[in-house]
């Protein structure tokens, strides 16, 4: 079954292109019939990925200078013709080819390859290039770089390609890569091409750029919805003389579940990991299409340190002067035990890379005095650096785990109550500085911008748009009423802090915690100025770069008007008198036995002198998670102080996650399932 190039997209439809990774365990040379196990696999697609490396780093070194770049970028060859979209073509055409190495047989489609990745990362470079030269051309003179004014900052915006959109974080990393290179050299850079060196070429073989000379993809014909084959010519040596050397492998694997039966695949991407051959398989699928504006419902979310998500659902409402109503129930998403399991692995990471440096520091200092290195320090050095490596993969599992756990809250919250926009606060210039150890590590330990694509990348899948909204002054004034907040700690501390905040508005009086309040903002301003959104065509994302002040209004909190349910029987025979929670430290007031009972005396109808026994333990009814198996409905141990809240009513990939469900549980997309419809089981025999 033949692979098609195109998707077939209905009304209402756009092509999503996504990209999942396999993996390949055996192959099969078609022309000695000999099956490939996983070692002999992944010593081949090594070959080939060393000289297609070798050959794309040889362009880039040659050609990396500020003037090929620009001219590259341009799009404009010497006589004036226009280059051509692919990479690879372009570079031919401006007489950038790759050389194959003296004494080797390469075929051209294999240097195609390699001037495909060259001509990438070249393109990629210029953009670097143009911030850098804008910060050079804008530098100030006896004044602190790090320090600019309104007016520098204008000037460096104006001076640098799509300054406006650019966040200042980049600006400001690319200054401090001046600083240190200034403080080295005694001097400013001439550029990019000075202040880095020429990247290399990549451990990658994109075979996108081939054609069906050098590898063909097709579906099995048996279960085209499940497996798929790749044939790929792979050479037989590392030094292949002739042509006989390269020979075809067919490699059968098991395609992504994520990948739907009617999505239209690509040629992949081969890298090794590990001794094993990865495939990042791009493909194409139908989704329904995003709508930049016009929206009415939406979802908002602010982030957090403690609470990771804190969010809730608006509606606007029409006419001439529409306004934004809420029911002010957020819902939340809180990974106490995740973040503190990365935070104990950072620590851990932290002091596998100071001891690795103290015995570097060890082994430099004997090469010095022309000693022989120790060959026990040696060992030890090399064992904390696997080790190091180890945890470093450790931690980023974890935070992709945790950006694909808030993402799918926040688009099953988004499906959950209909809304067609999630809306997002722009932190992409916050930075951990001046804030202190704890609080810079914890800022810089977090995962927004993987938050963020993730989102996009599930969102899409839904016709479920996501917008980026500028954050400022969201946490700082009221919802209800746009008036500056006070901040404290608690609700029932007014010492100064940032936790709490509270109107001084004496006819609002709204008072709510700071996240609570923000998302509300943030869901606010993204509706109002929904006709300023804007698509950035460097990351496919929706931004509103700027906001007008007066289109800000507050956010209404209607009275609910739906009637209380009527109550059938006596309250006390339906109430769930099963118990949560802890007993209280203090009496209850006006509820509490302040005596025992007086004793017996002869007037006296009863027994005095004890209280009464109350009920005996009983097994409830139904059980819920948090309370154990053996406990009786009016006793309920003290819980663990290492569990966090939350811990037993858990959800999602890690017990310690605790989120807020979704109020409306959202269908099953049929598109998602469509090879079981094309497929269905064999019915059974009656």
């Amino acid at each position: 079954m033949g692979v098609r190039r195109k998707v077939a997209l209905g009304e209402g439809e756009s092509g999503r292109v996504a990209c999942a990774s396999a993996t390949a365990f055996r192959g099969l040379d078609t022309v000695s019939g000999e099956v490939l196990n996983t070692a002999a696999l992944g010593e081949r697609v090594g070959w080939l990925t060393t000289l297609v490396e070798s050959m794309a780093a040889g362009v880039i070194g040659g050609h990396w200078s500020r003037t090929e770049l620009t001219q590259l970028a341009s799009g404009v060859g010497p006589s004036g013709e226009r280059l051509p979209s692919n990479a690879w073509m372009a570079l031919r055409t401006l007489g950038w080819t790759a050389t194959v190495p003296e004494g080797l047989y390469v075929p051209d489609r294999v240097r195609r390859v390699a001037e495909e990745q060259a001509g990438r990362v070249l393109r990629s470079a210029e953009w670097r290039a143009a911030i850098l030269d804008a910060v050079l051309t804008t530098w100030p003179a006896g004044a602190d770089p790090m320090k600019r004014s309104e007016e520098e900052w204008a000037a460096l915006r104006a001076a640098c390609p799509q300054g406006t959109a650019a966040p200042a974080s980049v600006f400001r990393s690319r200054t401090r890569q001046v600083l240190r290179f200034t403080t080295a050299h005694r001097r400013l850079p001439l550029g990019l091409c000075e202040l880095e060196a020429a990247p290399g070429g990549g451990h990658q073989v994109v075979l996108a750029a081939a054609d069906k000379q050098l590898a063909t993809l097709v579906r099995c014909e048996d279960e085209p919805a499940r497996y798929a084959v790749l044939t790929v010519r792979l050479p037989v040596r590392p030094d292949p003389r002739t042509r006989s050397d390269w020979r075809p492998v067919r490699i059968r694997f098991r395609l992504p579940p994520t990948i739907d039966a009617t999505a239209a695949l690509h040629a992949p991407t081969l890298r090794l990991r590990g001794g094993r051959l990865r495939l990042d398989l791009a493909h194409t699928t139908g989704v329904p299409k995003t709508l930049r504006s016009g929206h009415g419902r939406a979802v908002a979310f602010d982030y957090g340190l403690n609470t990771l998500l804190t969010g809730g659902t608006l509606t606007l409402t029409g006419g001439v002067q529409p306004a934004v109503l809420t029911d002010g129930q957020p819902v939340f998403l809180r990974m106490d035990g995740v973040l503190a399991k990365a935070d104990r692995l950072r620590i851990h990471a932290e002091h596998l890379w100071t001891k690795a440096a103290h015995l570097e520091c060890l082994l430099d200092g004997q090469r010095v005095l022309g000693r022989c290195p120790d060959t026990l320090t040696a060992a030890k050095l090399a064992v904390l650096r696997t080790e190091h490596a180890r945890v470093s993969k450790r931690r980023q599992r974890l935070n992709a785990e945790i950006a694909k756990a808030a993402a799918r809250f926040m688009v099953d919250h988004a499906r959950g109550w209909g809304a067609s926009v999630i809306y997002l606060e722009d932190l992409r210039d916050m930075e951990a500085r001046g804030k202190g150890r704890t609080l810079n590590t914890r800022l810089s330990s977090s995962v927004r911008g993987q938050i963020v694509a993730d989102v996009r990348h599930q969102a899409a899948r839904h016709g479920i748009a996501v917008v980026i909204v500028p954050a400022r002054g969201t946490s700082k004034y009221c919802p209800r009423c746009l008036t500056a907040f006070r901040h404290h700690t608690a609700p029932d501390n007014t010492r100064a802090g940032w936790k709490w905040a509270t109107c001084p508005n004496t006819r609002c009086g709204y008072s709510a915690d700071r996240d609570v309040a923000a998302w509300q903002r943030i869901g606010a301003r993204g509706l109002q100025h929904q006709h300023l959104t804007v698509l950035d065509r460097t990351t496919g994302t929706y931004l509103i770069r700027r906001t007008v002040q007066e289109l800000d209004r507050p956010v209404q909190h209607p009275k609910p008007t739906h009637p209380a349910p009527p109550v059938s029987g006596p309250q006390n025979s339906s109430a769930d008198r099963t118990k949560e929670g802890p007993t209280r430290d203090r009496p209850v007031p006006r509820q509490r036995r302040r005596v025992p009972a007086p004793p017996a005396t002869p007037a006296s109808t009863g027994p005095g002198g004890k209280r009464p026994a109350g009920r005996p333990p009983q097994q409830p009814t139904h059980r819920t998670q948090r309370r154990r198996g053996r406990q009786a409905p009016h006793t309920m141990s003290t819980p663990n102080r290492h569990q966090p809240t939350g811990t037993r009513l858990g959800a999602g990939f890690h017990l310690h996650t605790h989120a807020t469900p979704p109020k409306q549980r959202a269908r099953r997309n049929p598109r998602l399932f469509s090879h079981r419809a094309e497929h269905p089981a064999p019915p059974r025999k009656t």
